[in-house]
């Protein structure tokens, strides 16, 4: 499993012309399923996500939780993160998680963010998707 995290300034998410999530202040998260995820794996992200400390503190330092500054989680499905480009130029996806399994870790993830008190907004599994953000920093994090 794979998270790219991007803190934001704020984000969005559409499919077919419609905003489906937006957030303000918080984390843009990319979510990859892989094909021997499971729910610990899960969960062991989900808290460490939720308990990241990179937001700034009244003296400039990376000290403060999403929590701590009242911020917002957008959850994005992203088999893409599994491309596997070392062999040619056309990627390969044979490590992401079968559709069947990526979709119930990811509607899994959101429930145990809800379930740990974050405010979630979440894209499309499977759509075409527009996301638009304002990278905060720039500062984005890949947990694995």
């Amino acid at each position: 499993m794979k998270f790219v995290i991007q803190r934001v300034s704020h984000a969005s998410v559409t499919v077919d012309g419609t905003v489906i999530g937006s957030i303000g202040k918080g984390f843009l998260v990319l979510i990859g399923v892989g094909r021997e995820d499971t729910k610990a794996e899960a969960d062991r992200l989900v808290k460490k996500l939720l308990g990241l400390r990179i937001f700034q503190d009244e003296n400039g330092k990376t000290n403060l939780s999403l929590k701590d500054v009242d911020g917002e989680l957008l959850l994005v499905s992203q088999f893409t993160l599994y491309a596997d480009c070392s062999h040619g130029n056309r990627p390969g996806f044979t490590n992401a998680g079968d559709p069947r399994l990526a979709r119930e870790l990811y509607e899994y993830i959101i429930a145990r963010c809800k379930e740990q008190g974050a405010r979630v907004q979440k894209g499309s599994f499977g759509a075409e998707m527009k996301v638009e953000l304002l990278n905060d920093g720039p500062f984005t994090i890949i947990l694995e």
